[in-house]
Order: structure tokens, then C-alpha cells, then sequence
């Protein structure tokens, strides 16, 4: 039976209050496994990455005073491509039945027939407590949790909760998008007899790394966060246990907590460096001067893949290497021993990380991450005289690392270049315009041909006169220099070239 004449299915699914880490296993699968994807404005564009490559996305995202899309038009959607005989998946943030609209659209679905499976979410409520500290109940201070809108449909002027039935709560109330509807909502729970030094938390953007939080009482919590400047998306808790709340700031008082960090991302380095600064806090921009897209020869591929076993060894020159090469590799062969009994190299740390992932050993990395050290470890130790030897890499070749092998080593090397990596063009990219906005507070450089990159796209880097001006941060001397060289400033330079130590530079020259 074709597609078009089988119904798809659709998976209203819960994204999560923000941090990608809170989404359940089972919502992953899914989005691993989709068509279409349809997401809001709160669920994480992150959880994007895990979607296939032909995957159609639909943003429909919804907020004060922006209604993108319509929810009857949201609801045609769906039904539209589960008709066409697709797997939809409806990316919701938060849980889709805790003031998510998810019953209307499970009520549409099954007017249409049209099968679907519900996945729930962690509820904003939820992990804004537990990312600020507060204990949503408590044996001495609360017993029960209300979960409470101050905002029930975009088209009506009013909310029909009457807030003033919820004033002798003994428990604690969490509003949802109540910070626009705040001041009435005080009110009438004063109205209602709640006392004016009852605690209340209000916490921005909960479970991210720009998470903001504030704490006052029913009188003060107005004028409390104005002062602090915080804005939507928040929940509000109100109750004593917001009083209650852990001393230790486990979340925002993370040493980089607040601070804006942009990785210049023109290596395998970067992805390891980002996840270093967001341990510590960090919001990362990462800026992408080059982007790598499949490029090989079929022919080429096919050949080499049918004779695989002959090779006695398979040198991989980088991460992206080994990435298309296994890509291709099971979609000819279902089984890892097709490989044969090669020994396995790799140019580079980062490499071998990668190598490892598919329960590979790697047989050989040299002490420096360079072609020229690599070649020399095989000529020095492994003697490669008429040894078969296929090299994996990209356009840019490792004419070096193949000539010595031949030349100096007497090896039989066969090249096969899998992917290109072309310069981005930054004028168009949302990082890049997130960065023009609003700046940032460091800007860190972890090789030389980072700075040269930078470089070459300054004028789609230009910061707007009100955004932060950065620190420059480099990794080490070679850096330092080039920075020196293009006549950028050194904000400060680690002590020694390793991600950990640049991290450590980083948080004390912030923190100084």
C-alpha cells in the first residue's frame, strides 16, 4: 500500500520545560523516527538535531502578541500530512494537557480518524521549582499544588478563574503565563484574604542556562521583578515553601551562570568545548565558519567498499571523516566485521572519540594532532613498506600525510574523500544575528585559523552600538599570536592548551 493511500500517525508530545536533558527517551525516538515535525515557540529548536535530514519542520509557534499561525490551522496540519500517510510529530512545550492545547487537538484528530499516541512532558511548574530549589510540597508547609493559567485563550480580554477562591489556600499555587495578568491576579488573592508578605518566586526561562530568577512577597513581587528586569516566558509560585526554597543555588549559582560565551566553531574541538562552558552555565552561541556537506565519488565509494578487507590499516584525518565514512559504510553492510582485520588510526584525540563510538579500538594517535606527526608515528614505529593503508578525508587533502607515507615510508595509500567543508556565510545565519543583537561577554578562539575566520567575516559580525562588547579569549600562544597579528585584543589566554584550562581562564577572567 503507498503512502497516500495509508492514514500517518500523529505523537502529541511533551518537550519539556527547555533543557533538551528533560526530554523522555521515548520523545526522542520519535523525533528520530519522523516525517513532519510541528513544534511551538517553548520547545527547544536543540531537539531539532535529532531529526532526520529530510524531516520537514514547521515551526508554529505561539506567544503574547505574536500568534504566528492560527490553532485551527495548527489542527489542518496535522491532519493534512497524517493524511498523506506521514508520521507527525507535535513538539509541545511542557506537557500538551497541562495548558497546551492538547486536547483540542487530540479532539480534532479524532474526529478525522486519525490514529496518535500522547507522550508526556516535564511540566513547567515542575522543573521551575526544582531548578530554583523550592519544595512545591512540603509536611509543614504545604499539602497541596494548583496549578492555575493566567492566560486561557489569546482572543479573550478577560480570565474567568476567580483567583480570590484560591486566597486561603494552604498550599502552593503555580501560575502559568500570569506574569502579564500579575498585578490583577495579587489582587484579588489580597481581595481574597491571602496576606501580603506571603512569598513568591518568579522564575524566567526555568531549567536554561538564561535562567533569571526573583523573590519578594505578594506586595513587593511586582516592583521585585521590574527591578531584576524579568520578563516572559515565567512561572509564578506562590506560598510559603518559596521561603522554604535550598540555600545552595544548584543551578544558577554555576560559576559561568549568566554569562554569554561564543565558541568560534571551526573544529571537532567545538562540541566538546560548548558542553564544558554549559556545565559551568554558560548560554553558548555557537558561530559555524565552515559547514561540511557529503561529497564523494560513487564509483570511487563502491570500489573501495567492495575490496574494504585488503586494507591493513584505515587512517581517519577527522571527525567528520569518520562520521561519513560509517554513514556510508551500513548502508553497505549490516555488520561492523565487513571491516575486516584493518588496525585503525586516527590524526587526533577528537578523532579517536569518534571511532570509539562504534566499540572500535584505535590502534594508533599521535603524540601531536597533525598529519605530519601522524605519519611520522607510522614511519618511526609501525613500518609501512607495501603496507595497504586507505586514508579517509575531505577536500582539503592530506597530500602531506599520503606523500610521506608513500615516500618515505614505502606504503600503498589509496584516498578517499568523503565530504567538503565550505566557508558559511554568516550574513543570513541566526547565530551570527543573535550575536550582532545582543554581543556577547567572550569570544573564544581555539586555533589560529579561528581568528583568521573571525576575521574574514567581520562584517557580518559587527555588534549594534547596545550589545555587550566581548572579551577575546585564546587557547594558547600560537592563538594569542594571530590574535596579535590581526590586531584584536587578548582579553586573557589559558595556561595551558587544553579545553579544561580554557575553561578555567575563561570562568577567572569573568569572574575577575
Amino acid at each position: 500500500m503507498s503512502s497516500q493511500n495509508k492514514t500517518g500517525k500523529v505523537y502529541l508530545i511533551g518537550a519539556g520545560p527547555g533543557d533538551p536533558g528533560l526530554v523522555t527517551v521515548r520523545a526522542r525516538e520519535l523525533i528520530e523516527a519522523a516525517d513532519v515535525i510541528v513544534y511551538d515557540y517553548l520547545a527547544n529548536p536543540q531537539l531539532l538535531k535529532w531529526a532526520r535530514a529530510d524531516s520537514e519542520q514547521i515551526y508554529v509557534g505561539k506567544r503574547s502578541g505574536m500568534h504566528s499561525i492560527p490553532q485551527d490551522e495548527i489542527e489542518e496540519i496535522l491532519v493534512e500530512h497524517a493524511h498523506k500517510g506521514r508520521q507527525v510529530v507535535r513538539l509541545k512545550g511542557g506537557d500538551p494537557f497541562v495548558f497546551g492545547r492538547g486536547g483540542e487537538e487530540i479532539s480534532e484528530l479524532q474526529l478525522d480518524k486519525i490514529p496518535f499516541e500522547i507522550v508526556p512532558g516535564v511540566t513547567a511548574a515542575l522543573a521551575a521549582a526544582a531548578y530554583a530549589g523550592i519544595p512545591l510540597s512540603h509536611r509543614d508547609f504545604s499539602s497541596s499544588i494548583t496549578f492555575l493559567t493566567g492566560h486561557e485563550d489569546p482572543e479573550k480580554q478577560t480570565i474567568s478563574i476567580d483567583f480570590k477562591l484560591h486566597a486561603q489556600s494552604k498550599g502552593t499555587l503555580c501560575l502559568y503565563m500570569g506574569l502579564g495578568q500579575l498585578p490583577r491576579i495579587l489582587g484579588e488573592l489580597k481581595a481574597g484574604g491571602m496576606r501580603g508578605d506571603m512569598p513568591v518566586g518568579a522564575i524566567q526561562w526555568a531549567t536554561l542556562n538564561r535562567q533569571r530568577s526573583v523573590y519578594g512577597t505578594v506586595d513587593s513581587i511586582i516592583e521585585d521583578i521590574a527591578a531584576a528586569g524579568i520578563s516572559t516566558p515565567a512561572m509564578i509560585i506562590i506560598g510559603e515553601v518559596v521561603a522554604q526554597r535550598t540555600k545552595t543555588e544548584w543551578f544558577e549559582g554555576r560559576p559561568l551562570m549568566g554569562k554569554r560565551i561564543v565558541v568560534t566553531r571551526a573544529r571537532e574541538q567545538a562540541g566538546q568545548l560548548t558542553a564544558l562552558l554549559e556545565s559551568n552555565g554558560a548560554e553558548v552561541i555557537e558561530l559555524p565558519f565552515i559547514e561540511v556537506q557529503p561529497d564523494f565519488n560513487q564509483q570511487q565509494l563502491a570500489e573501495i567498499l567492495a575490496g574494504i578487507a585488503i586494507y591493513e590499516w584505515i587512517i581517519f584525518t577527522s571527525a567528520n571523516g569518520v562520521k561519513s565514512f560509517f554513514d556510508l559504510f551500513y548502508k553497505a553492510f549490516d555488520d561492523i566485521r565487513c571491516l575486516g582485520p584493518m588496525r585503525i588510526a586516527a590524526v587526533g584525540t577528537a578523532t579517536a572519540r569518534e571511532i570509539k563510538k562504534h566499540n572500535l579500538k584505535v590502534d594508533l594517535i599521535p603524540a601531536k594532532a597533525n598529519g605530519d606527526a601522524l605519519a611520522t608515528a607510522f614511519i618511526e614505529n609501525e613500518g609501512v613498506e607495501s603496507v595497504q593503508i586507505l586514508v579517509i578525508t575531505g577536500n582539503q587533502n592530506r597530500e602531506a600525510l599520503v606523500q610521506r607515507l608513500e615516500s618515505e615510508g614505502g606504503a600503498i595509500v589509496d584516498t578517499l574523500p568523503l565530504y567538503k567543508t565550505t566557508k558559511t556565510d554568516l550574513s543570513d545565519h541566526p547565530a551570527a544575528a543573535r550575536f550582532r543583537e545582543e554581543g556577547a561577554d567572550a569570544v573564544l578562539f581555539t586555533s589560529s585559523s579561528t581568528v583568521k575566520s573571525f576575521v574574514d567575516q567581520a562584517e557580518a559580525l559587527t555588534l549594534q552600538p547596545d550589545a555587550t562588547q566581548p572579551a577575546f579569549g585564546s587557547i594558547g600562544p600560537l592563538t594569542t599570536k594571530t590574535l596579535q597579528e590581526l590586531n584584536l585584543p587578548v582579553g586573557f589566554e589559558s595556561k595551558q592548551a587544553s579545553l579544561d584550562h580554557f575553561v578555567t581562564a575563561t570562568t577567572a577572567h569573568l569572574k575577575g
